[in-house]
């Protein structure tokens, strides 16, 4: 199957920017970054960023990140893969991560969300971020990453969201 990312969700104000890998098929299905009810992303914002909204209403969860000045995208634009898993993944191309923190310069930090976020991050764009942005690998909210709990996420979340701001 073939897989495109979204546009990303930012504004000017963005101070962080959250990577994911690229969307699973509920994902993108629904054409909502992390759509399956599974994915535990945005209960872990609501409950990092004190925001009480529903959950059925992704205007209001995206609204939620910018009016708390969180960016969100996918480190890849491109991919072919059966399913969801990111270890399914093949034929990778990234997005333009470069010119995206050009043109919003504001960003000082950047979360990669989970393994195949990060590894990609690594792979194609580590060398040329300027040693002034803050980057961080985090585990997964992704339902495959069973063995994190939300609250083990939310510890782990705490501290790199605390520090950018």
């Amino acid at each position: 199957m073939i897989c495109k990312s979204f546009s990303p969700i930012i504004d000017k104000k963005c101070k962080v920017l959250i990577l994911g890998s690229m969307p699973g098929v509920k994902s993108l299905t629904e054409q909502q970054y992390y759509a399956h009810p599974y994915n535990r992303f945005w209960r872990l914002m609501c409950l990092l960023l004190d925001e009480d909204i529903s959950l059925n209403d992704y205007v209001a969860k995206t609204a939620m990140l910018l009016k708390h000045d969180i960016a969100l995208w996918d480190t890849l634009a491109y991919c072919e893969r059966e399913g969801s898993l990111d270890s399914d993944i093949n034929a990778e191309i990234p997005n333009d991560i470069i010119g995206l923190l050009n043109d919003y310069q504001g960003i000082t930090t950047i979360i990669c969300n989970g393994g195949k976020a990060g590894s990609a991050f690594k792979k194609y764009f580590i060398k040329q971020i300027s040693k002034d942005i803050k980057v961080y690998y985090l585990h997964s909210t992704s339902p495959a990453n069973a063995r994190m709990t939300l609250d083990a996420l939310a510890e782990e979340w705490k501290c790199a969201i605390n520090e950018a701001f």
